[in-house]
């Protein structure tokens, strides 16, 4: 089994994976922070050629992953881009959904792809695109801001704004919009997830869409 530590949490969370010879972690394009020992890194799509395009498709900044191979005995540190945190989700057997830029890397036979869920035709703040993860292995997730961990029991309802959901594993889950279209357009929400338990669920404390419309209104527009 593949060892394993996160650390500088929970605003500036790292992690630091040990590779014996032959062992590798997939990652997310840009994520990459230093390594100790032999690598060989591949860059590929892997079993996600769907997501790439799709994530084209919305804008999203990455296309690929690395594959990080040891040839000796081996530590590489992952950093994600953003200032949050980091946790890992043990799958054996079962998938979890992850907002597209909370993935952050995983361990194991794992297939990654993507989870599509949303409004057609429907432009709405946040990311509509999900990354669905299933196999048996270690997935490791970031969000912006502290990351909160929820167990929703059985039959137990919860809502969670777009902008703030990171993943979900298990339970019965639905995205629509938030209150009614005047509430859509004008009241500065957009779209929500509706959770069904029994589920794991990961939240983040921050709002990365909100984030980035208010550092809009201060950089100047090329016009």
């Amino acid at each position: 089994m593949v060892k394993y530590v996160l650390e500088k949490g929970p605003a500036f969370t790292i992690l630091k994976v040990e590779l014996n010879e032959g062992e590798s972690i997939w990652v997310e394009s840009g994520s990459y922070m230093l390594n100790k020992g032999d690598i060989e890194v591949k860059t590929t799509m892997g079993g996600g050629i769907v997501r790439g395009l799709l994530r084209a498709v919305a804008g999203g900044e990455s296309l690929f992953f690395n594959i990080i191979t040891a040839r000796s005995k081996s530590e590489v540190w992952i950093a994600p881009p953003v200032t949050g945190d980091i946790a890992a989700v043990e799958l054996g057997g079962e998938e979890v959904y992850i907002q597209d830029s909370s993935y952050l890397a995983h361990i194991g036979d794992v297939e990654v792809g993507v989870g599509w869920r949303g409004f057609k035709g429907l432009i709405a703040e946040g990311e509509l695109v999900w990354v669905k993860a299933k196999g048996r292995g270690t997935v490791f997730i970031n969000s912006f801001g502290a990351l909160e961990h929820i167990r929703v029991g059985p039959g137990e309802k919860i809502t969670i704004d777009n902008g703030h959901f990171v993943a979900i594993k298990g339970g019965k889950w639905n995205i629509r919009k938030f209150g009614g279209w005047k509430t859509f357009f004008l009241g500065g929400e957009g779209v929500v997830v509706d959770v069904e338990g029994p589920a794991d669920l990961w939240v983040q404390t921050r709002n990365l869409p909100a984030f980035a419309g208010i550092l809009g209104k201060f950089i100047p527009s090329k016009s």
